[in-house]
C-alpha cells in the first residue's frame, strides 16, 4: 500500500514537472517568436495531445493584414542568351510555357508557374573578350550593347530579349533590369571583374558615362522589346570582391553607391526615364541590418534610407521605396533563419514607406541541412527552397521574391527547369523547385495582401518552421492557402475562419510522385478535410 502511494505520488510530480517543462518551453519560444509581426499565431494547445486529433484546424484572420504581394520572379543569367538565341523555337517555347504560363491544362492542372516578374541581366561585355576576359565559363561572360567604341547594337544580348518578349506576352507584369558589372568600355581595368575587390571597379569621371549607357538601354530595350523596365538595380552584391574571374561583378562601397545613384537619377530625370533605380541587392540579408565592419558596405537600410545618414538618397524620385537583399548564408539553423528575418523587418518599417524585396536566392551554399552541390530534381531541395520562401514572406516581410537562375545547365541545385549543357539544343528537366516556387507564384498574385493564421496542433512559429508551413493570402475574389508538409506523416487540415459566402476550394499538389506537379485535385467544401500528404506541398484556393 504504502509502495503503491509513493508511485501514486511519482507519477503526480512526473506529470506537474512535464506539465511546468512544456509550458515553459512554450513560454521560451513564444518570447523569441512573438512581437516578430509575422501574423501566425500560437496555438494553446499542448503538441502532445493536438498530435492526437484527426485534422488540423487553421484559422484565417482577415482582420489581421501584412505586407502587400508584388511578385513572384527569376532572372534570365547564364543560360538566355544561348538558348534564347540558338535552341529551336519548340524548346524555347516549351521553356517559356515552364516558367510564365498562366493556363491550365485539360484537367484542370497549370501549365506553367505564372512568374510575375523577370530579371533581365544587363551584360558588361565580357563575352566579346573571349578568353581575354579571364572568366573561365563561355556561359558567365555576357555581351553588352556597347562596343569599344562606345556605339551600341541591339542585335546584342538578341537570347535574352527573346525571353523578355516572350515573358511580356505571356503576361509578366514587372520587370527588372540588373547589373553585375558595369561595362568593360568603362571599367578601370577594362575587364568585368575587379582588380582589388575593395571599390566598385568603375572611376568616378566614368560615373556619368555608366548612367548615360542605363538610360539608353533603357530606352533601347524598349523600343526593341515594347518593355520598359520598371526597376534597374546597378549594385548586385556589393558586398563581395569580385576578384577574377568567376563571372561578372563588381564591389561597390555605401558611399559609391549614394554618389552612383546620385548621378544616375539626374541622368533619369534629364532622359525622361520612368525606371526607378533599386538599391542595393546585399549579399547576405545581414548587410542590410546591422554594423558589421565590412568596409562601408553593411547596414544599408539606415545608411540610404536614414535622413541623418550622409549617404541618405531616400529622397530621390527615381529612387525605389524598397530595399533588396539576398537569402544566402542566413538559412540555417531554423533559429538563424528566423532571427535574421524578424530582425531585418523591424528594422525596415521603422521607416515609413519602405519595403523588402528578397531579389536573389539558389541553394548553391553547402550546410548541415542540404549541399548545394549535385542536380536535384526531387523533393528535398524543393521542400528547402520552401521553407526559406516561407520564412521571408513571414518573419522577414518580403513583398516579392526571386530566384537566381531560371535555366540551369549546371550541376547544381540552382536551377527551376534544368537543361544539357549545350548551346545549340538538348533535353529540358523540370524540377520539384520549379513547382515548389509555383505554389506561391501561380495562385498568390501581385496585389494580394498575406493574412494571419492560427493552427490547432500546438505547434509555435518556431516549432512549425521544420513541419507543417502555413502561410495565407487575400485577393478581391478569392484567399489563397499555402501549405507545405516537411513532415513523414500525411496532414488532414480544415480551414475556417473565412466570411460565410466562400464555400469552395480548389486544391493543387506537389509530391514526389512523378507527374504529381501543381496538379489540380479538384473542389472540396469548405467543410470538408483537405489532406496534405507528407513531404508536399499543397495550395487552397478558396472562393464563392
Amino acid at each position: 500500500m504504502a509502495n503503491r502511494e509513493v508511485d501514486k505520488d511519482y507519477k503526480k510530480t512526473f506529470m506537474m514537472t512535464r506539465i511546468m517543462l512544456f509550458y515553459g518551453i512554450m513560454f521560451l519560444c513564444c518570447v523569441t517568436a512573438c512581437g516578430d509581426d509575422s501574423g501566425i499565431k500560437d496555438s494553446n494547445v499542448p503538441p502532445d495531445v493536438a498530435d492526437t486529433a484527426k485534422f488540423i484546424t487553421i484559422s484565417l484572420d482577415t482582420t489581421a493584414t501584412f505586407q502587400t504581394i508584388r511578385n513572384f520572379g527569376a532572372s534570365d543569367a547564364w543560360s538566355a542568351q544561348f538558348v534564347g538565341k540558338f535552341w529551336p523555337e519548340s524548346s524555347r517555347k516549351q521553356i517559356a510555357e515552364l516558367l510564365f504560363s498562366t493556363e491550365n491544362a485539360q484537367d484542370g492542372s497549370p501549365k506553367g508557374i505564372g512568374l510575375t516578374a523577370w530579371r533581365f541581366n544587363i551584360g558588361g561585355g565580357s563575352a566579346a573578350q573571349g578568353a581575354g576576359s579571364k572568366i573561365e565559363d563561355e556561359w558567365r561572360r555576357a555581351e553588352s550593347f556597347i562596343d569599344g567604341n562606345e556605339t551600341y547594337d541591339w542585335t546584342r544580348q538578341s537570347g535574352q530579349l527573346w525571353f523578355l518578349r516572350e515573358a511580356k506576352a505571356r503576361g509578366v507584369e514587372t520587370f527588372t533590369g540588373f547589373v553585375n558589372s558595369p561595362p568593360v568600355v568603362f571599367t578601370r581595368n577594362g575587364k568585368a571583374w575587379s582588380e582589388d575587390g575593395k571599390s566598385a571597379n568603375l572611376s568616378k569621371e566614368n560615373y556619368g558615362k555608366f548612367a548615360e549607357f542605363l538610360s539608353n538601354v533603357v530606352k533601347g530595350v524598349a523600343t526593341e522589346t515594347g518593355v520598359t523596365f520598371d526597376y534597374i538595380s546597378p549594385f548586385n552584391e556589393p558586398q563581395w570582391e569580385w576578384k577574377c574571374c568567376g563571372q561578372e561583378g563588381s564591389p561597390w562601397n555605401n558611399h559609391e553607391i549614394a554618389q552612383m545613384v546620385r548621378t544616375l537619377d539626374s541622368t533619369f530625370i534629364a532622359n525622361n526615364i520612368t525606371s526607378k533605380i533599386e538599391v542595393t541587392e546585399a549579399g547576405q540579408i545581414d548587410f542590410l541590418y546591422k554594423e558589421l565592419g565590412d568596409s562601408n558596405r553593411d547596414d544599408q537600410v539606415s545608411a540610404f534610407f536614414d535622413m541623418s545618414s550622409e549617404f541618405y538618397i531616400g529622397n530621390l524620385n527615381t529612387v525605389a521605396k524598397k530595399i533588396a537583399g539576398h537569402s544566402y548564408f542566413t538559412t540555417w539553423g531554423v533559429e538563424q533563419l528566423i532571427d535574421h528575418r524578424q530582425a531585418l523587418h523591424n528594422k525596415v518599417r521603422s521607416y515609413s514607406g519602405l519595403e523588402y524585396w528578397m531579389s536573389e536566392y539558389t541553394l548553391l551554399e553547402n550546410n548541415d541541412e542540404i549541399e548545394g552541390n549535385g542536380r536535384d530534381l526531387g523533393m528535398e531541395p524543393a521542400l528547402y527552397m520552401a521553407r526559406v520562401i516561407h520564412a521571408d514572406l513571414v518573419f522577414a516581410h518580403a513583398a516579392a521574391w526571386q530566384w537566381w537562375l531560371a535555366v540551369s545547365p549546371y550541376d547544381y541545385k540552382d536551377g527551376l527547369v534544368y537543361i544539357d549543357h549545350s548551346k545549340s539544343g538538348g533535353n529540358i528537366y523540370e524540377s520539384k523547385m520549379l513547382w515548389a516556387l509555383g505554389h506561391y507564384s501561380r495562385f498568390v498574385r501581385p496585389g494580394m495582401i498575406r493574412i494571419g493564421t492560427s493552427r490547432s496542433d500546438g505547434l509555435s512559429k518556431v516549432l512549425s518552421i521544420t513541419e507543417l508551413l502555413i502561410s495565407a493570402y487575400q485577393g478581391d475574389e478569392e484567399y489563397v492557402l499555402v501549405l507545405v508538409n516537411q513532415s513523414n506523416r500525411e496532414k488532414s487540415i480544415k480551414i475556417s475562419g473565412l466570411p460565410f459566402d466562400f464555400k469552395i476550394v480548389e486544391v493543387y499538389q506537389t509530391s514526389a510522385k512523378e507527374g504529381d506537379n501543381l496538379a489540380y485535385k479538384g473542389e472540396r467544401n469548405l467543410n470538408e478535410l483537405i489532406e496534405v500528404p507528407e513531404r508536399s506541398f499543397v495550395t487552397c484556393v478558396v472562393h464563392r
